[in-house]
């Protein structure tokens, strides 16, 4: 018989007892821990934990267990979620004209080792919509002309609101979508948005980044994911990974080494955050590996 399985992710104030009090709670409900992982971090004083339990009383209902989790939430004043561990989160994919990240997103999710739903992928160009239907993900071509005014980028985005609406979308993936988002939209993302970009930022800005780079002898090539906020590529970092190089690459070799550096950090993110393991912390992130 297979038990109905959770993942339980909190976070409140650190004080004694609350991982006494969490796994007593399980306990007492017929629940078994599977794993758990729990950080007090002593500069904000606050604590987070995720576990993974499954049910195995056949007498305690997913609504009793929930409903009596919430007045234990209430009571420890906790910043809570429960999911159910088998359900797959909803992805929507964001891309422009460079479609390294897409490809290899759509390849680990054909492949089974991106545990996600794709019900939708949203392009401000046509360029990848031969892709899209290859894995049979409906394709979304919203264009935005360059210079367009705030009126046409509010309505576009509206259109990118009613996506996510409509398929119930828990994530969204900007794998190289190459628009600023308005603050409006980064608000309503907050915390369920992903980026990827190189990690030469701020140094190297604007075009032919890599060019820049190689011009100044770098010797580390990396990237680095963060959530989606208003000050542009400056959210919360969630992985971040590098690559050495040195002075008889090319500009076109470095950018071939960022491009597979960015594919796995992006990679990296998403599946994290689709296994529930990324908190965050104001600025900062916690990521339960």
């Amino acid at each position: 018989m297979t038990h109905p399985e959770y993942i339980l992710t909190l976070s409140c104030l650190d004080q004694r007892g609350i991982v006494h009090r969490v796994s007593g709670f399980l306990a007492e409900h017929g629940c078994n821990i599977i794993d758990s992982a729990q950080f007090g971090d002593a500069e904000s004083q606050l604590f987070f934990m995720r576990v993974h339990f499954s049910r195995d009383e056949p007498g305690v209902s997913d609504e009793q267990l929930r409903a009596d989790f919430a007045q234990l939430g209430a009571a420890m004043q906790l910043d809570w979620e429960l999911r159910d561990a088998h359900v797959k989160p909803r992805v929507m994919l964001m891309v422009s004209k460079i479609g390294h990240c897409l490809n290899d997103l759509l390849f680990r999710y054909k492949s089974g080792l991106l545990p996600v739903e794709i019900p939708a992928i949203v392009s401000n160009h046509m360029d990848f919509y031969q892709l899209a239907a290859s894995y049979n993900i409906p394709f979304h071509y919203l264009p935005l002309a360059a210079g367009a005014p705030e009126e046409a980028k509010l309505a576009q985005e509206s259109r990118i609101i009613e996506l996510m609406d409509n398929h119930q979308i828990d994530l969204v993936v900007l794998a190289r979508y190459m628009q600023i988002l308005s603050p409006q939209l980064c608000a309503r993302l907050k915390g369920k948005a992903i980026n990827i970009h190189h990690s030469f930022l701020p140094s190297f800005k604007g075009a032919k980044p890599y060019a820049q780079a190689h011009h100044r002898g770098v010797k580390l090539i990396g990237a680095t994911a963060h959530f989606v906020t208003s000050d542009l590529d400056e959210g919360p970092i969630i992985e971040q990974d590098v690559e050495r190089v040195d002075h008889s690459m090319t500009a076109e070799t470095l950018s071939a080494i960022g491009r597979d550096v960015e594919c796995v950090v992006l990679a990296r993110a998403v599946k994290w955050f689709t296994e529930h393991r990324v908190l965050q912390n104001g600025s900062k992130t916690v990521i339960f590996k």
